[in-house]
């Protein structure tokens, strides 16, 4: 049974379209089991039933005319119970039906089984048999299973296509306005048009283009053709002494794909079709491949591997060529496979309205770029078909992680009525930033910001922050080809410093590892985020740590504004270490003639261990801060970039808040300032229990500071302890997140939830 699942997967793999691909499925389903009916129904979430869209053994006319309720039926009530049932005799079941339609016997055997994709049924494979004698073992059973896990994502992947043209899941007719889920990653709605960056010389990441200039795409075909082809020949004869005349033909064969009446000619043809370049490549390497693949011969198949390595050396060239300067339109939405920071660099600020992508959740590091941007963003869309989205009008809603592609007109005024209420709600807040933050009773808190680029520094002063709580110092070793000189990082945090003096700059020492990686300093690890990463890096790199404290050091000399935060921190013996380089970096400086101020020194609680160290860590430093998001991370036992298992990162998770709760205790307890640098200081539910916990400082991202600002001075100190007693006694992180909505809600906060239409109509 191996080898034909093997088989059935890379057939499914490599069909044409979703009709296909369920072809496929019946016909060697119902070989391999041995059955004589094999069938597929879908499920119509429009019309709330399962319709059959495919079928081996039935009356091929039924296709798309059966259909059954939710619940109706055999196949209904696989669906409901989300497993699969397995019966001898299925007319004895109450839940049987007939449909004289399918031109089908009374079948007696019957095995269904769930076809699911991220918890959500897509519908029911099933197999029937005459004989009802015949009852299907376990292993056809796990087969069937098998098959439809591997059914999924295609059939889930097709939707999201069927989805942007605009046609429903099961064919049946018009589908409008349907969503592509992912995960939100920075709030906000964008209005605007779809704009694909794939990656070079990731042939099936290209996105199906035409060509404005026939001829220019040709000429660049050529050159680049030109270019693989000397390519080819030059490493063939520097390894002619080391190949035997057999292998040294491979190149040949090379050599001869590049021919004009084979490859090439196909390619150019494509092009004069209207193709670009590298679209109309991308579609002859696929079919190239594809053929070879389905070859039975062992040899033969294996050569789709050149076919495919041939295509990525072309397209090198062509993307080499052709990606000097790209066309952003005005209203751009950035979609690509992943994410980078280096991408958000690329394109003019004014330009960029929202961004997708395929990979990553909520609390990736891009995301958290974005959100500090107040750029809306959705990541982890799994099932957007990258190659279908490119140069298409789309809603991108990053409140509920949703994207929606060729909107109505009704969708488009009901979401740019959204992005109206956000500007007006935006300019409303502009009369709080010379407030202090403090409630209507007098209870002051500090708000921070977090930084790292120079586009945070404007935006944060223009928003009122009052220091900064988290200068992620790693950003200018991220933009760079190489390590930065002492000078370049004085004069990168004096920059900083300057710009918020007198009030405080904190300044985390470097923090790479886990999501964050240099370039120069590749970190390869197999789980990244417990392995080498923060002070665990720089402590086993002195150079790197004490000439980055020398810049630091030196960068705040006259402004005395300073503090330093150190990253990752789960015992106390690295922070006497870190504190023994600190002072020795001190007392040298000192002595070359700088008259500098011996600066706070604090760290950064982001692990379980150091929240039952707070204590004594303490006794050792000047004040401690909270990472959320790590913390979070690391309590939970959720990779927060993995989209797969982004749901069961909550914020609000009762562990997270008893551990943000002990924090504050012991803090104050030891007497020891307390701040927290993490997402949940910018969420204004997250904000007024903060306050009422204790912390001294809520540091976040400078779009969310007024809104913070405008809950905590419209509420009482009393109210917040009040509504955090509450709090702390529940047990589900969703009823948490819900009592806090109800609660602001009630205290007139419900604009700062998320858009009221949103939370009315969904």
């Amino acid at each position: 049974m191996l080898s034909v699942l093997r088989s059935i997967v890379q057939e499914v793999n490599n069909a044409s379209g979703l009709d296909d691909a369920l072809s496929i499925i019946v016909d060697r389903v119902r070989h391999a089991m041995k059955t004589e009916v094999c069938s597929i129904y879908l499920f119509d979430s429009e019309a709330n039933c399962y319709v059959l869209m495919a079928t081996k053994g039935l009356d091929p006319e039924a296709i798309g005319k059966v259909k059954l309720g939710y619940s109706e039926g055999l196949v209904g009530l696989v669906g409901v119970r989300e497993e699969p049932i397995n019966l001898e005799n299925a007319q004895d079941h109450e839940r049987y039906r007939y449909f004289p339609e399918t031109g089908e016997e009374r079948y007696g055997s019957f095995l269904g089984v769930p076809i699911i994709h991220h918890k959500q049924v897509l519908g029911v494979l099933v197999v029937q048999q005459a004989n009802n004698c015949r009852r299907f073992d376990e292993g056809e059973e796990a087969f069937l299973v098998t098959v439809s896990a591997q059914l999924a994502s295609v059939i889930s992947h097709s939707e999201a296509i069927r989805f942007m043209e605009g046609a429903s899941s099961s064919g049946s007719g018009a589908a409008k306005d349907i969503a592509i889920k992912g995960v939100a990653g920075a709030p906000g709605v964008a209005i605007g048009t779809s704009f694909v960056i794939f990656p070079m010389a990731d042939l099936e990441a290209v996105p199906d283009r035409q060509t404005d200039n026939v001829a220019e795409d040709i000429a660049l075909f050529e050159d680049a053709i030109k270019a693989v082809r000397k390519d080819i020949q030059e490493v063939g004869e520097r390894l002619s002494t080391q190949l035997r005349p057999e292998e040294q033909a491979l190149f040949d064969v090379y050599l001869g794909m590049l021919d004009d009446n084979a490859l090439a000619g196909e390619v150019r043809a494509q092009i004069q079709k209207g193709k670009s370049a590298q679209t109309a490549l991308k579609d002859i390497i696929g079919d190239y491949a594809r053929h070879f693949e389905m070859m039975n011969d062992a040899y033969l198949s294996e050569r789709a591997v050149d076919i495919k390595d041939l295509g990525r050396r072309i397209l090198a060239y062509l993307q080499k060529d052709g990606q000097i300067e790209h066309n952003y339109p005005d209203n751009t939405i950035l979609v690509s496979d992943e994410l980078t920071p280096t991408m958000l660099g690329e394109i003019p600020r004014e330009k960029l309205l929202g961004l997708v992508s395929i990979k990553g959740s909520g609390n990736s590091h891009v995301a958290i770029l974005a959100r500090a941007m107040g750029i809306p963003t959705v990541m982890g869309l799994v099932d957007l078909p990258l190659s279908q989205v490119d140069n298409m009008e789309i809603i991108l809603d990053g409140y509920n992680g949703e994207l929606f592609a060729n909107p109505s007109e009704d969708l488009r005024k009901y979401y740019q009525q959204i992005v109206e209420e956000e500007k007006q709600l935006d300019a409303s807040l502009e009369k709080l930033k010379t407030l202090p933050c403090e409630t209507k009773d007098g209870h002051r808190v500090c708000a921070w910001v977090n930084t790292g680029l120079m586009t945070d520094v404007v935006r944060s002063l223009n928003q009122g922050a009052e220091g900064v709580g988290l200068y992620r110092t790693e950003v200018p070793f991220m933009i760079n080809e190489r390590f930065p000189s002492e000078q370049e990082q004085i004069a990168c945090y004096r920059e900083q410093l300057e710009a918020f003096a007198p009030n405080y700059v904190t300044m985390r020492t470097l923090d790479i590892g886990g999501d964050k990686s240099l370039p120069y300093f590749p970190i390869t690890e197999e789980n990244p985020f417990l392995g080498w990463r923060g002070i665990r890096v720089t402590l086993d790199h002195p150079e790197i740590f004490l000439v980055q404290m020398r810049a630091m050091l030196k960068a705040s000399v006259g402004l005395d504004n300073l503090r330093i935060m150190l990253p990752m921190i789960s015992n106390v013996n690295e922070v006497e270490e870190a504190l023994h380089l600190i002072y020795r970096e001190y007392h040298e400086i000192c002595s070359e003639g700088f008259e500098v101020a011996m600066p706070q020194i604090g760290v950064m609680i982001e692990v379980p261990a150091a929240v039952y160290q707070v204590r004594e860590l303490a006794e050792r430093v000047d004040f401690i801060s909270v990472g959320s998001n790590d913390l979070t991370q690391y309590l939970l036992a959720v990779d927060r970039n993995n989209p797969r298992v982004a749901s069961l990162y909550h914020a609000f998770h009762p562990a997270v808040l008893q551990a943000l709760y002990k924090i504050a205790k012991d803090s104050a307890d030891m007497s020891v300032q307390l701040s927290i640098c993490g997402e949940l200081a910018g969420d204004p539910a997250g904000a007024v229990l903060l306050l009422a916990m204790g912390y001294d400082a809520l540091s976040m991202n400078a779009s969310n500071l007024l809104k913070v600002k405008s809950v905590i001075r419209e509420i009482d100190f009393d109210w917040a302890k009040k509504l955090l007693d509450s709090v702390l006694l529940l047990d589900s992180p969703f009823i948490v997140q819900s009592t806090l909505n109800l609660a602001l809600k009630d205290a007139g906060f419900s604009r700062y939830l998320r858009p009221s239409k949103i939370s009315e109509d969904k």
